[in-house]
């Protein structure tokens, strides 16, 4: 880790409560998802519009047409159904964790350089969200999708003098991962992802080799005429 300077405010997933809030707004909310980023157009339905599920405790629904918006704006790559229903500001090392009701099925996590947040989805649910560290400067996170290549519980790493790296998730062969972390401020990584290791350990325990992890810059695509 090396000292950074960091925004004060988190951006991540909110209460969508009108079409530009897509899917990824003010995670140290006013309302949960309260998206600066100008509306996307919306992609044409393929099929006729569905009406959302009903939401488990302590969630919010998103609607298709919110989820056609961020799909197409290139903020996410799949649907979703509900999102954590997060009322308070979100700090540096905090984090929660939902996942009541929600079904067994495939993992898959997103995370947003931008807003500093990642989000653990379980069959189409938000389960977990965090605010994470990320690189910079010369130690840039890549974006794209990553399968995760390897699982390393008590991992250290053979570059920074062995420092430690629980529940590590190997993304890159060069050695970007999501891991545990002293997620504080003034710090970032050397181009992982840094969580904090209550978060981490869940993080692990949910997710498989081979499982996705999408990394976004947390800006729209812009448009084409």
């Amino acid at each position: 880790m090396r000292p950074m300077f960091l925004a004060g405010a988190f951006i991540g997933l909110a209460a969508l409560g009108t079409t530009a809030a897509l899917i990824y707004g003010n995670r140290a909310h006013e309302t949960l998802h309260a998206s600066k980023r100008a509306p996307a157009q919306v992609a044409k339905a393929s099929s006729a519009p569905v009406t959302p599920p009903v939401p488990m405790a302590g969630r919010v629904a998103i609607a298709p047409a919110q989820m056609r918006q961020a799909q197409a704006a290139g903020l996410i790559d799949r649907p979703i159904q509900s999102i954590i229903d997060v009322r308070a500001p979100m700090s540096y090392g905090e984090f929660q964790w939902n996942d009541r009701g929600v079904p067994a099925g495939p993992a898959w996590v997103r995370v947003d350089l931008s807003s500093q947040v990642i989000s653990v989805f379980r069959s189409g649910h938000e389960i977990g969200t965090a605010v994470i560290l990320y690189g910079t400067d010369g130690y840039p996170t890549p974006t794209g999708k990553f399968p995760i290549l390897a699982k390393l519980k008590n991992h250290k790493s053979s570059t920074y003098d062995g420092a430690p790296m629980p529940y590590t998730l190997r993304l890159t062969g060069d050695g970007v991962s999501i891991h545990g972390s002293n997620v504080r401020w003034g710090l970032a990584s050397h181009g992982c992802i840094g969580v904090p290791k209550d978060f981490a350990a869940k993080l692990f325990d949910v997710v498989k080799t081979g499982d996705e992890v999408l990394i976004v810059s947390g800006k729209a695509k812009s448009k084409t005429t």
